[in-house]
C-alpha cells in the first residue's frame, strides 16, 4: 500500500453519524443509517464464497452501501449496464454470486432490510490502493462489451481531480442524476465522487422530465446527464427555480451538437460540462461551450495527450489507466493552438465494402442533412450473410413522416437512398431500413449495437400497444380494459424480473386512444396534476378512463383497477394555428 494514498471512504464514514448520506422518496438518509447497511452487506458478504460479485442495484444509496461492504470484505464487484439474458450469462462465466436485483433464477443476495441495525458497527478499515475494486464493462456503442478492471487507486485518482476541477463551484449540493451507477460515468459522478466529497445523492434516478423540472429545484444540487436527455427537455416546462438551484449540468457518454447544449443551457441556466471519455480511459477531457464559443476539449491534469502517426488518432497516458503506457483510441484528432484538441470522429466507423471504405459517419450526416430524417444511425448488420451489408435506422421528422404515410416505405427508401447517392456509391448504399419514432437508448442514453441488431432480427415484431376492450363509450367519455401484452416491446430492461409499464407509455396510450375516439386538437401542448400512484404490471387488466373536454381542449385520463388508481393526468392540446399565432 503506498504510502501517499487515503482512502477518502474510511474517512468519511468515520464522521458525524447525523450527518445526509443521501435522499430517498424525500427522505434524508444519515451516516449512521448508511453505515448499517454497509455493516449489512459486510456480514452478507463474509459468509458468501468467493471473490467475484456481480452487483446489479437501481438505488444508489444501497448500491454505494454494498459496495463499500464488498470492498472491506476484500471482493471484487463486476458491474452490468443491464440484467439482460446475454448480459447475465456473460457474468455468470466469471463471477462467484450475484448480488441485488438480478433475475430469480440467479439466486442473487440481498442482506434484509433490519440487518446491521442491532449488531456494533464495525469501523471502516483503509483500502490499499492497490485493491481490484471493480470490473467495468464498456457500454457496446460500437460492439460487443469488454470488461475493464479497475484498482481503486485509478478511481479515487479520478475523484480527487474531479474535485480539484470543479468542486468550489458545486459547494456542498446535493447530485441528481438522470444516468445509470451501473457504467463508469454514472458511477464516479452518482457515487463515488459524491461520497467522498460529502454530497448528498439521490437515491433514484429522475426518468421523468416533469420530476426532473420539479426536483431541480428543491435546493442546491449537480444534474447528471447525458446526451439524450439534455436534448429531449421540453422547453414548456417551469425550469425557473432549476435556474435558481443548479449548480452544474455534466454530460457524458457521446457528443453532445452544439444547438443542444445552447438550448439546455437556456433552459437550466448552466450550460453543460462535457466530459469525454470511455470506460476503459476514465474521463480524458472536458468542455463547456458558450455562444459563438469553439468546440476544444482540455485535457484534465492527471491526463497527457497526442496525436499517432497513423490517421491522427487519439493517444492518451493518465493516472486513470493500470500502468505508464500510451493508449491508443479510436478516436481521430486534430491539435488547436491553444494546446487543446478538436474531435474528427471514430476511426473505427470506417468500414470496408466491395474494396472502398466507408465512413458511416458520413453516411449518418448526410441523411441527418436531409430534410426527411430527424436522427439516423448506420451500422454492419452483424447477422447478415452478406459481408459488410449495412442497415439504417431512422427517425423521421415530419416532412419524412408525410411521405411514409402518402408513399409507403418504398417511396421513402428511394428518396432516402438518392440522398445518400451523393455521398457513397450505389454498393455502399443500406440494405435495410428501419423507421423508428425515436432511437433506443440505454441506461446510460446511449444507444448500443446490440439494441439496434435486435431490432433487425427476423422474429415477430413486438407489441407497442395492449389488448383491449370497449367497456362504455358515451359522447365524450370512454372507458376501456387494458391488458399488458407480456411480450410488449416498452417492457424490455424495464425491469428485469418486474417488468413495469412506464408512465410514458401510459401518457401514449392515452393519447393514442384519445385521437382514435374524440376530435383532439392537434398539437400537444402540455401535461398538468400528472400522478403515478401504483405500478402496472404485465398481464394485469386495469380500467383507462378518457374524458374530453372539448372547452378546454383538454384529455383527461386515469388507469384504475381494484388495486386503487395507478395513474392520472391531464394532457391539454391546442390547434396548430393557435401554436403559430403565438410564434
Amino acid at each position: 500500500m503506498s504510502d501517499s494514498f487515503h482512502d477518502p471512504y474510511a474517512l468519511r464514514l468515520a464522521g458525524d453519524p447525523g450527518e445526509i448520506v443521501g435522499w430517498r422518496g424525500g427522505q434524508a438518509f444519515s451516516m449512521a443509517q448508511f453505515s448499517a447497511r454497509i455493516a449489512a452487506w459486510r456480514g452478507l458478504l463474509r459468509r458468501t464464497a468467493g471473490r467475484n460479485m456481480a452487483l446489479y442495484l437501481e438505488d444508489s444509496i444501497e448500491f454505494a452501501a454494498a459496495l463499500l461492504g464488498a470492498w472491506q470484505e476484500g471482493k471484487t464487484v463486476w458491474l452490468s449496464a443491464d440484467t439482460l439474458p446475454a448480459s447475465c450469462a456473460c457474468l455468470a462465466a466469471s463471477v462467484d454470486a450475484f448480488l441485488g436485483e438480478f433475475p430469480p433464477h440467479l439466486s442473487p443476495l440481498t442482506p434484509a432490510a433490519g440487518d446491521g441495525c442491532s449488531a456494533p458497527l464495525q469501523p471502516m478499515q483503509p483500502l490499499a490502493a492497490d485493491l481490484a475494486a471493480l470490473v467495468v464493462h464498456t457500454s457496446g456503442t460500437t460492439g460487443a462489451p469488454k470488461a475493464m478492471p479497475k484498482r481503486l487507486a485509478q478511481l479515487t485518482c479520478e475523484v480527487a481531480a474531479l474535485e480539484a476541477l470543479f468542486g468550489a463551484r458545486l459547494g456542498r449540493a446535493e447530485v441528481l442524476a438522470t444516468v445509470s451507477h451501473q457504467h463508469i460515468y454514472g458511477l464516479l459522478f452518482r457515487v463515488l465522487w459524491p461520497l467522498a466529497a460529502g454530497r448528498p445523492m439521490h437515491a433514484l434516478a429522475c426518468s421523468f422530465p416533469e420530476q426532473l423540472a420539479t426536483q431541480l429545484g428543491l435546493r442546491d444540487c449537480v444534474l447528471v446527464a447525458s446526451p439524450a436527455h439534455l436534448k429531449r427537455l421540453p422547453a414548456h416546462l417551469a425550469w425557473g427555480p432549476a435556474r435558481t438551484h443548479l449548480r452544474a449540468v455534466f454530460s457524458s457518454g457521446g457528443p453532445l451538437d452544439s444547438a443542444a447544449a445552447l438550448a439546455a443551457g437556456q433552459l437550466l441556466g448552466q450550460q453543460p460540462i462535457e466530459v469525454y471519455g470511455s470506460s476503459e480511459t476514465g474521463g480524458i477531457a472536458w468542455r463547456q461551450r458558450q455562444a459563438g464559443g469553439d468546440d476544444g476539449w482540455t485535457a484534465f491534469a492527471a491526463v497527457a495527450w497526442r496525436l499517432g502517426t497513423a490517421d491522427d488518432l487519439l493517444e492518451v497516458r493518465s493516472a486513470y489507466l493500470d500502468g505508464d503506457h500510451w493508449l491508443q483510441l479510436a478516436d481521430r484528432a486534430q491539435a488547436t493552438a491553444d494546446g487543446r484538441f478538436l474531435l474528427l470522429g471514430r476511426s473505427d466507423r470506417i468500414v470496408k465494402i466491395e474494396e472502398k471504405r466507408i465512413s458511416l459517419d458520413a453516411l449518418e450526416a448526410a441523411l441527418t442533412a436531409c430534410e426527411l430524417v430527424q436522427e439516423a444511425r448506420v451500422m454492419v448488420d452483424g447477422a447478415s450473410a452478406v459481408r459488410h451489408r449495412l442497415a439504417a435506422f431512422v427517425v423521421l421528422a415530419p416532412a419524412g413522416q408525410a411521405l411514409l404515410a402518402g408513399g409507403g416505405k418504398a417511396a421513402l427508401n428511394r428518396r432516402l437512398r438518392a440522398a445518400l447517392g451523393e455521398v457513397v456509391e450505389a454498393v455502399a448504399l443500406p440494405r435495410r431500413w428501419r423507421y423508428l419514432a425515436q432511437l433506443p437508448l440505454n441506461a446510460q442514453g446511449k444507444i448500443s449495437q446490440a439494441q439496434l441488431q435486435a431490432l433487425l432480427d427476423d422474429a415477430p415484431p413486438k407489441p407497442r400497444l395492449p389488448r383491449i376492450r370497449i367497456l362504455e363509450q358515451s359522447g365524450q367519455r370512454l372507458l376501456l380494459e387494458v391488458v399488458v401484452p407480456a411480450s410488449l416491446f416498452y417492457l424490455d430492461g424495464h425491469f428485469p424480473g418486474t417488468p413495469l409499464l412506464a408512465g410514458v407509455v401510459q401518457i401514449d396510450w392515452a393519447i393514442h386512444y384519445g385521437r382514435a375516439h374524440f376530435g383532439l386538437a392537434p398539437t400537444f401542448c402540455a401535461i398538468s396534476a400528472l400522478k403515478f400512484q401504483q405500478v402496472i404490471l404485465a398481464e394485469q387488466p386495469v380500467h383507462l378512463e378518457l374524458v374530453h373536454d372539448v372547452a378546454k381542449s383538454s384529455l383527461n385520463f386515469r388507469y384504475f383497477s381494484s388495486a386503487g388508481q395507478h395513474g392520472s393526468g391531464r394532457i391539454l392540446f391546442e390547434t396548430r394555428q393557435a401554436t403559430a399565432d403565438k410564434c
